[in-house]
């Protein structure tokens, strides 16, 4: 729990019991929840999730969250979420494609959380977890938040429309911060690592045709969603990455090495694009290097794994 030992420091005392609203409480939410140190009483900021599963509030409860029924599909829904909390860690995807309708590029999902926000008195803070790829491909050149979006894909230019409706809100008086989040992974989260796709053999691109990726270990994620919350300047976005810089084929090396399995095969791009499906091959279509440097000075998040080889061994820096 924060304490003056944690690195994310102590509480300041009119903060500790403010409420957290988390929208997207999936994996990533959870670990940001164990990162407040929820606990029942206590002087610890009280987390409250949004749930549109009915199934999932044992599990919420069971892990000191109070769990609040709503879709944000259904804008009606989400009347009570106004007022409700201080703080908002909105980290719910867009909806996907066949969820759009005419207009693709839209996420109206943040557009109703936003309408919701506004009804009665703002939170504090509202922090957005967005997706590196709105900068789309930038032939791997080395990233600073000053960057254009340049979104290449229809997910990212609803990601881009997403913070454009968190920046609106920002004006409207909330504290709004944007992360900029890259590939999450993690060796207990669900597919949270390269070993499935290792044993499939698919292949990767070959040296001369490779892309640089970006990573972040999802509790390290979890912990800058945090920090975000209550250090995030207004109006700002963050690059939230670690410091592997990897060329993407070197990254399955690294893991089929690390679980003791044959290296992917190595294919010309031309041919990735006739026998691999779309979804990959869009990944495969951007090379950029995340940095982070704006994380590290007004975060003040020091990794616990500043690398893919720790995070993947799960040995803490």
């Amino acid at each position: 729990m924060p304490s003056n030992q944690n690195p994310l420091g102590a509480l300041p005392a009119r903060f500790r019991r403010q409420r957290v609203l988390i929208i997207g409480c999936g994996d990533v939410g959870l670990r940001a929840a164990r990162a407040l140190g929820v606990q029942a009483g206590g002087a610890h900021p009280r987390v409250l999730a949004l749930t549109s599963s009915p199934e999932r509030a044992p599990a919420l409860r069971a892990a000191g969250i109070v769990p609040l029924l709503g879709n944000l599909d259904q804008i009606a829904t989400l009347r009570r979420l106004s007022g409700l909390a201080t703080r908002v860690l909105h980290l719910a995807p867009p909806p996907g494609e066949r969820d759009c309708g005419p207009e693709w590029w839209r996420d109206n999902r943040t557009l109703a959380l936003a309408r919701a926000l506004r009804l009665r008195t703002l939170p504090a803070a509202l922090v957005y977890g967005s997706t590196s790829g709105v900068y789309g491909d930038c032939g791997g050149a080395l990233v600073t938040e000053a960057r254009p979006v340049a979104p290449a894909t229809p997910r990212a230019q609803r990601r881009v429309n997403a913070e454009r409706a968190v920046r609106h809100l920002g004006r409207a008086g909330v504290r709004a911060s944007i992360l900029r989040i890259p590939g999450i992974y993690a060796p207990d989260r669900e597919g949270g690592t390269p070993e499935a796709r290792l044993r499939r053999g698919t292949p990767v691109l070959a040296t001369e045709d490779d892309v640089f990726t970006n990573h972040i270990h999802a509790d390290d994620l979890a912990r800058a969603c945090i920090a975000a919350l209550w250090r995030g300047r207004a109006q700002r976005c963050y690059n939230v990455s670690d410091d592997s810089h990897l060329k993407m084929g070197d990254y399955f090396d690294l893991a089929a090495d690390l679980y003791g399995l044959p290296r992917p095969p190595r294919v010309a791009r031309s041919t990735a694009q006739q026998s691999l499906p779309v979804s990959l091959l869009s990944f495969m279509g951007e090379s950029r290097r995340l940095d982070r440097t704006r994380m590290a000075r007004e975060l003040r998040v020091p990794l616990h794994y500043p690398t893919v080889a720790q995070g993947l061994r799960g040995q803490r820096a």
